[in-house]
């Protein structure tokens, strides 16, 4: 069985804030780990019935940022959901909300 890994690393200042974020994959081509502003990770616990969520982002990340991130992440949630469930047409009312958060965000859906 093939294994890969994944290593978060995170640097927090004296208030437990984090200041910088780098993740490294075993797959990657690039071996050295990388800088991100923020991160999302959800897993689901089987025993649980529940998430488990991961949610952070440095102090410096700016908003505008941070409103694009949220909209590219509900975007791709749609696509994973339908890749999982085959369920068109709740993501396409999930694309139709985007659209929406993008407007009210004030966002550009093409760039």
């Amino acid at each position: 069985m093939k294994k890969a890994e994944i290593k978060l690393t995170i640097e927090l200042d004296d208030n437990n804030v984090p200041e910088n974020i780098l993740w490294e994959s075993s797959d990657a081509e690039n071996k050295e780990a990388l800088p991100v502003k923020s991160m999302m990770l959800a897993l689901w616990d089987h025993h649980y019935k529940n998430s488990l969520r991961i949610d952070l982002w440095t102090k410096d990340m700016p908003v505008d940022e941070m409103k694009r991130f949220f909209y590219e992440t509900l975007q791709t949630m749609g696509d994973s959901f339908l890749r999982a469930t085959g369920e068109k047409n709740i993501v396409e009312d999930l694309r139709d909300y985007c659209a929406h958060f993008a407007d009210k965000m004030q966002l550009k859906q093409d760039s």
